[in-house]
C-alpha cells in the first residue's frame, strides 16, 4: 500500500495543541491542586473533577507496586459507568485517604450516583496515588481528606474564573500530587499536561504525575527520550523558561558526564517505589470498556517518555475519561484518538520534566532537568519557538 493504516493515523493525530494546551481544553473539565512544602512536608493532591452528571471512565493498571482506589469498580464488566472526580495523590497509601474529602466535597454539592432520592448520592472517585514518603523529612507528613477538599476548592475556582465552559489552565511542575515526584538520577518530578485538537475539531489531552524509577532522559546524551513527540508551542507557558523563544538541543558532554555521575550515586535498584499517575481525556463520546482501551493508549506514550516503565517498583496508572461532548467516533478515528492519546501522554511528560524545579529538603536535593543540563534550552529573543530537539 502506498499508505499504510499506520502512516494515516499517525498524520491525522498530527494536529495542534488546543488553546491553553492543557488538560482543561477537553471542556467540562477542571484540575484543582493541593500542596505543602516545608517543616517536613513535600506532597500534596491534584483532583480532576468531571462535569456535575459525571464521566465515564475507564483505567489501565501496569507495574508491580500500584497504590488505588475505586479501579474494580471501572472494568466495564460492572454497574457503575460514570464517575464525578478523578484524584491523583501523594503520600503512598496514606494519601489514598484525600478521596475521602472529595467525595464528602461532591456530596455536599449533591454530585454522585443518584440512590433513592435525589439528594442521596454516592460520589464516585477513583484514585490513585505516587511514593513520596519522608522526602520532606517527615515519614508521617502525607495529604489526608483536607487536601482533597482543598484541591476540588481551586479546581472550582479555576472553573469560574475561565470562559467557555473551560477551567482556567492547571499549574504544572512542583505542584499539586507531582509536589514529592523524583526520577531515576535524582532529578526532580513534577505535573505536566498537553493537549491535541484533532481533525474535526474534537480534543484528546492528558495530565500526569510523574514520579519513576526509570528516566526521561537519554544517560547517553542527556536528551529528553520523548522531546521528538513535542509539537510546535510545547516549549509555552512552562514555569521556569521566561518568555522568550526556547528549543532543546543536546546538552553539552560534561553536563552529560557530571549528571552520569550523579546518578551512580543513587542506590539501585531504589530503597523506595515510585509510580508515575495521570488522565487522559477526550470529549468524544465513549464507552467504559473504550475509557478503558484509551488509558491502556495513554500507557504506550508513558513508555516512549520513561525508561524503564512499568517496573516492579512502579503501579504506573492512567484513567481514560470521556465528557461525551461530541458524538462516539467510528472505527477509524477512534484509531486516530488512541494514537493520540499515546502522543499528549508522551508530551505531558516531557513539559513536567522541564517545569519541575530543583527541590532542597533534609531528606536530600533533587536537581531539576533545567538545572542539570542548562545548555539543552536555547533562549532566542524575537525568534519564532521551536519544539524540536537536536544536536547543536
Amino acid at each position: 500500500m502506498n499508505d499504510p493504516a499506520g502512516t494515516a493515523v499517525a498524520a491525522a493525530a498530527a494536529g495542534a495543541p488546543g488553546p491553553t494546551n492543557s488538560l482543561v481544553d477537553v471542556a467540562g473539565l477542571a484540575v484543582g491542586h493541593h500542596q505543602q512544602v516545608g517543616d517536613g512536608w513535600l506532597t500534596g493532591t491534584t483532583v480532576v473533577l468531571a462535569p456535575p452528571d459525571g464521566a465515564a471512565c475507564g483505567t489501565d493498571v501496569r507495574g508491580g507496586g500500584p497504590g488505588t482506589r475505586e479501579t474494580d469498580l471501572l472494568d466495564p464488566c460492572n454497574v457503575v459507568d460514570r464517575v464525578h472526580a478523578v484524584v491523583l495523590s501523594g503520600g503512598s497509601a496514606f494519601g489514598l485517604g484525600a478521596a475521602d474529602g472529595v467525595m464528602r466535597w461532591l456530596l455536599a454539592r449533591g454530585r454522585g450516583l443518584v440512590m433513592r432520592e435525589p439528594d442521596e448520592v454516592v460520589p464516585i472517585v477513583p484514585g490513585a496515588v505516587i511514593f513520596d514518603l519522608g522526602r520532606g523529612g517527615r515519614w508521617d507528613a502525607t495529604p489526608g481528606p483536607d487536601f482533597g477538599a482543598a484541591a476540588c476548592d481551586d479546581a472550582e475556582r479555576a472553573l469560574g474564573a475561565g470562559t467557555g465552559g473551560h477551567a482556567v489552565p492547571p499549574a504544572q511542575g512542583v505542584v499539586g500530587a507531582g509536589t514529592g515526584g523524583q526520577l531515576a538520577g535524582g532529578l526532580k518530578g513534577g505535573v505536566g499536561t498537553a493537549s491535541l485538537v484533532l481533525p474535526g475539531g474534537a480534543t484528546v489531552a492528558a495530565l500526569v504525575v510523574v514520579n519513576a524509577v526509570g528516566s526521561t532522559v537519554d544517560p547517553q546524551t542527556g536528551e529528553l527520550l520523548a522531546a521528538r513527540h513535542l509539537l510546535p508551542g510545547d516549549l509555552h507557558g512552562i514555569p521556569g523558561l521566561g518568555s522568550a523563544a526556547v528549543h532543546l538541543r543536546t546538552p553539552d558532554r560534561a553536563e552529560v558526564d557530571e549528571a552520569r555521575r550523579r546518578a551512580q550515586e543513587v542506590p539501585w535498584p531504589p530503597r523506595t517505589l515510585a509510580t508515575t499517575i495521570g488522565v487522559v481525556a477526550t470529549d468524544l463520546t465513549l464507552s467504559d470498556a473504550r475509557c478503558q482501551r484509551l488509558a491502556m493508549s495513554g500507557q504506550d506514550g508513558l513508555a516512549r517518555a520513561i525508561e524503564p516503565a512499568h517496573t516492579m517498583l512502579d503501579g504506573d496508572t492512567l484513567f481514560g475519561m470521556s465528557t461525551g461532548r461530541r458524538p462516539a467516533p467510528d472505527l477509524a478515528a477512534l484509531d486516530v484518538l488512541l494514537h493520540a492519546a499515546s502522543q499528549v501522554v508522551s508530551r505531558a511528560i516531557v513539559r513536567a520534566t522541564l517545569a519541575a524545579e530543583t527541590v532542597e529538603t533534609p531528606a536530600g536535593t533533587w536537581r531539576s532537568y533545567r538545572d542539570a543540563f542548562p545548555s539543552a534550552l536555547v533562549r532566542q529573543p524575537g525568534r519564532t519557538p521551536r519544539a524540536s530537539s537536536g544536536g547543536s
